[in-house]
């Protein structure tokens, strides 16, 4: 169930991208004004989990300026404590009403995946931790490259959504909520999933 700040959120999130994916972007709240309004704190309306894949720039994708969001970056949106962290952070301290996992169609990791998942160094750590979704959309039998993105968004989203026991607590009382949505690389379009 999403409460009110959170479903405005998701308004204004999906606005921007409208505004994004048609080519009119306001470029809102990204001047000197803005920059000075925040220099002493922040209070970013919603937090984004996204891939670090530098065709996902989420202030840009969602129009949106300076301290408007709350983004955690890393390959295949894959978590590590320190990624926990962050967001547990911006859902307990910032009071953030809505947490986003964002993937995205062409995804390198999950494609490294899907190619056999040879890697070295902590790239090994990616690859491992996306292995599950992938497996799971091969299960599927549908369009394997759609089905494990999305897979890994659903298995993003129960991660956060589960955190102990900031984030669960929160989600459970109704005061933050946890969506997944597929940025498609091509067409600039955000799909809420799940």
């Amino acid at each position: 169930m999403m409460n009110d700040p959170a479903r405005q959120a998701l308004e204004a999130l999906m606005e921007g991208n409208a505004r994004f994916r048609e080519g009119n972007p306001a470029h809102p709240r990204r001047d000197g004004r803005r920059r000075a309004e925040t220099a002493s704190g922040q209070r970013p309306f919603a937090a984004i989990l996204s891939c670090a894949d530098s065709r996902v720039p989420p202030e840009i994708l969602f129009d949106q300026g300076i301290g408007d969001l709350f983004v955690v970056r890393a390959a295949g949106h894959v978590l590590d404590a320190a990624g926990l962290g962050s967001l547990e952070y911006a859902a307990s301290h910032l009071g953030v009403p809505l947490v986003v996992v964002l993937g995205h169609t062409r995804c390198g990791a999950v494609e490294a995946v899907l190619a056999g998942g040879e890697t070295c160094g902590s790239a090994r750590f990616v690859v491992e931790a996306i292995r599950p979704s992938v497996e799971r959309a091969r299960l599927l039998g549908g369009d394997i490259r759609r089905d494990a993105v999305r897979e890994n968004v659903a298995a993003a989203v129960s991660l956060v959504s589960s955190c102990e026991p900031v984030i669960a607590a929160l989600v459970a009382a109704g005061s933050t909520a946890v969506v997944g949505a597929v940025y498609d690389v091509e067409s600039g379009a955000v799909e809420i999933v799940g």
